[in-house]
Protein backbone atom coordinates (compact mmCIF):
# COMPACT_ATOMS: atom_id res chain seq x y z
CA UNK A 1 0.00 0.00 0.00
CA UNK A 2 2.75 2.28 0.41
CA UNK A 3 4.08 1.82 -2.70
CA UNK A 4 1.47 2.71 -4.47
CA UNK A 5 0.45 6.23 -2.08
CA UNK A 6 4.41 6.97 -2.99
CA UNK A 7 3.85 6.16 -6.62
CA UNK A 8 0.89 8.15 -6.87
CA UNK A 9 2.62 10.59 -5.05
CA UNK A 10 5.24 10.73 -7.51
CA UNK A 11 2.81 11.13 -10.03
CA UNK A 12 0.92 14.27 -8.88
CA UNK A 13 4.55 15.69 -8.57
CA UNK A 14 4.93 15.08 -12.39
CA UNK A 15 1.61 16.35 -13.16
CA UNK A 16 2.34 19.51 -11.57
CA UNK A 17 5.78 19.86 -12.68
CA UNK A 18 6.84 19.85 -9.07
CA UNK A 19 5.41 22.92 -8.21
CA UNK A 20 2.57 21.86 -4.72
CA UNK A 21 -1.10 22.14 -5.58
CA UNK A 22 -4.31 20.34 -5.73
CA UNK A 23 -5.76 17.53 -8.27
CA UNK A 24 -9.53 18.73 -8.38
CA UNK A 25 -12.10 15.22 -9.29
CA UNK A 26 -15.48 15.70 -10.21
CA UNK A 27 -17.72 12.14 -9.91
CA UNK A 28 -20.40 12.85 -11.93
CA UNK A 29 -23.45 9.68 -11.39
CA UNK A 30 -26.38 8.32 -11.56
CA UNK A 31 -27.47 9.95 -8.16
CA UNK A 32 -25.21 12.79 -7.23
CA UNK A 33 -22.40 15.33 -8.53
CA UNK A 34 -19.14 14.73 -6.04
CA UNK A 35 -15.76 17.18 -5.80
CA UNK A 36 -12.80 15.22 -4.20
CA UNK A 37 -9.66 17.70 -3.97
CA UNK A 38 -6.58 15.69 -3.34
CA UNK A 39 -3.29 17.51 -2.09
CA UNK A 40 0.52 16.82 -3.39
CA UNK A 41 0.80 13.34 -1.08
CA UNK A 42 -3.05 12.01 -2.93
CA UNK A 43 -4.66 12.64 0.59
CA UNK A 44 -8.16 13.60 0.53
CA UNK A 45 -8.28 17.13 1.68
CA UNK A 46 -11.86 18.51 0.88
CA UNK A 47 -15.27 16.53 -0.17
CA UNK A 48 -18.81 18.40 -1.29
CA UNK A 49 -21.79 16.32 -2.79
CA UNK A 50 -24.68 17.55 -3.79
CA UNK A 51 -28.06 14.54 -5.70
CA UNK A 52 -29.92 15.69 -8.22
CA UNK A 53 -33.40 15.05 -9.30
CA UNK A 54 -34.30 11.79 -11.70
CA UNK A 55 -37.18 11.49 -13.73
CA UNK A 56 -38.33 8.31 -14.88
CA UNK A 57 -40.15 8.47 -17.96
CA UNK A 58 -40.79 4.96 -18.84
CA UNK A 59 -39.21 1.38 -18.22
CA UNK A 60 -35.60 1.36 -17.67
CA UNK A 61 -34.85 5.11 -18.72
CA UNK A 62 -33.58 7.65 -16.21
CA UNK A 63 -33.03 11.31 -17.27
CA UNK A 64 -31.54 14.19 -15.69
CA UNK A 65 -31.74 17.84 -16.26
CA UNK A 66 -28.79 19.05 -17.67
CA UNK A 67 -28.53 22.11 -15.99
CA UNK A 68 -29.09 20.93 -12.89
CA UNK A 69 -25.81 18.94 -13.29
CA UNK A 70 -24.15 21.86 -14.47
CA UNK A 71 -25.25 23.84 -11.64
CA UNK A 72 -24.61 21.40 -8.97
CA UNK A 73 -20.82 21.01 -10.88
CA UNK A 74 -20.16 24.41 -10.41
CA UNK A 75 -21.29 24.08 -6.72
CA UNK A 76 -19.54 21.18 -5.46
CA UNK A 77 -16.30 22.29 -6.72
CA UNK A 78 -16.44 26.04 -4.88
CA UNK A 79 -17.84 24.28 -1.73
CA UNK A 80 -15.01 21.97 -2.07
CA UNK A 81 -12.41 24.46 -2.50
CA UNK A 82 -13.91 26.92 0.25
CA UNK A 83 -13.40 24.36 2.48
CA UNK A 84 -9.74 24.60 1.88
CA UNK A 85 -9.77 28.22 1.08
CA UNK A 86 -7.83 27.80 -2.36
CA UNK A 87 -8.80 29.38 -5.77
CA UNK A 88 -8.37 28.27 -9.17
CA UNK A 89 -4.34 28.70 -9.30
CA UNK A 90 -3.77 26.56 -6.35
CA UNK A 91 -5.94 23.52 -8.91
CA UNK A 92 -2.87 21.78 -10.80
CA UNK A 93 -4.83 19.45 -12.35
CA UNK A 94 -8.72 18.40 -13.04
CA UNK A 95 -10.33 14.30 -13.36
CA UNK A 96 -13.58 14.05 -14.71
CA UNK A 97 -15.58 10.92 -14.34
CA UNK A 98 -19.19 10.94 -15.98
CA UNK A 99 -21.73 7.97 -16.54
CA UNK A 100 -21.29 6.15 -19.60
CA UNK A 101 -24.29 6.02 -21.29
CA UNK A 102 -25.04 9.98 -20.59
CA UNK A 103 -26.21 11.88 -23.74
CA UNK A 104 -27.16 15.70 -24.26
CA UNK A 105 -30.12 16.38 -26.92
Amino acid sequence: MERIAQHFSDQITKWTHGRRGYILSIDQGTTSTRCIIFDAEGRIVSTSQLEHEQFFPQPGWVEHDPEEIRRNTRRVMADAAAELDINTEDIAAVGITNQRETTII
